[in-house]
């Protein structure tokens, strides 16, 4: 009898044996991956996050254009380790009035005085940079709404072109957009501890987490 007939002929607990192998290998190959990574916590103080990456991220500066027409300024923190990308962007909104009133592309519609896209452009923030993570290409595997210490957000899993992976959550929290990407190779484990490594962080570098009062209003807490 051939290879296939012995395998096709495992019956009881021979077959329990030969999967629990399989899993065994699996979980000791995603093992050695993780070990693989010395990952260390990042943190922040200009925008108020910490997160982990294996290593120590890169930082440049960019300009973010908005989907109202506006240019805003923020910061890609990323790290390559080998075929695997990290990055954490941080676009800021603060100045959102400001730039909107400065704005020469306005029309009638999104007037910034009467129509307060200002205050429209930073609520969307998160809707909007999901539609650009989509646009890419590639098959989405995973696309739902998340939240981290109750800060809402947006997760995506998609599937690109080369078989690679890349997870990525969106999040807005006070006047900071936080895009957090990993990009993995086809056939890898997927980086969990990276996409909800993300945390944020008051002036004092405090975790801060959200709790509802007795009014079912969330409200800040630090720890």
């Amino acid at each position: 009898m051939g290879l296939a007939g012995s395998a096709s002929s495992l019956r009881g607990p021979a077959r329990v044996r030969a999967s629990g192998v399989a899993l065994l290998l699996a979980i000791t190959a995603s093992s050695m991956v993780a070990l693989a990574q010395e990952w260390t916590e990042y943190v922040s103080s200009d925008d108020r996050f910490a997160t982990l990456f294996p290593g120590i991220p890169a930082v440049r500066a960019i300009t973010w254009d908005s989907e109202y027409g506006a240019v805003y300024p923020g910061r890609v923190y990323s790290l390559d380790a080998g075929r695997r990308h990290y990055s954490v962007t941080v676009i800021d909104y603060s100045d959102s009035k400001a730039i909107h009133q400065a704005r020469t592309n306005w029309t009638e519609a999104d007037d910034p005085a009467s129509s307060q896209y200002w205050r429209i452009d930073k609520i969307a923030s998160v809707a909007y940079a999901a539609t650009r993570l989509r646009q890419r290409g590639g098959e989405v595997t995973y696309d739902a709404w998340h939240h981290i210490d109750r800060v809402p957000g947006h997760q995506l899993q998609i599937t690109n072109s080369d078989g690679s992976r890349t997870f990525a959550a969106i999040y807005l929290h006070q006047d900071n957009l936080f895009i957090v990407e990993a990009t993995v190779p086809r056939g890898t484990p997927p980086q969990g501890i990276f996409q909800q490594g993300l945390r944020f962080i008051d002036e004092e570098g405090r975790r801060i987490r959200y709790e509802w009062d007795e009014n079912g209003q969330l409200i800040p807490q630090t720890r």
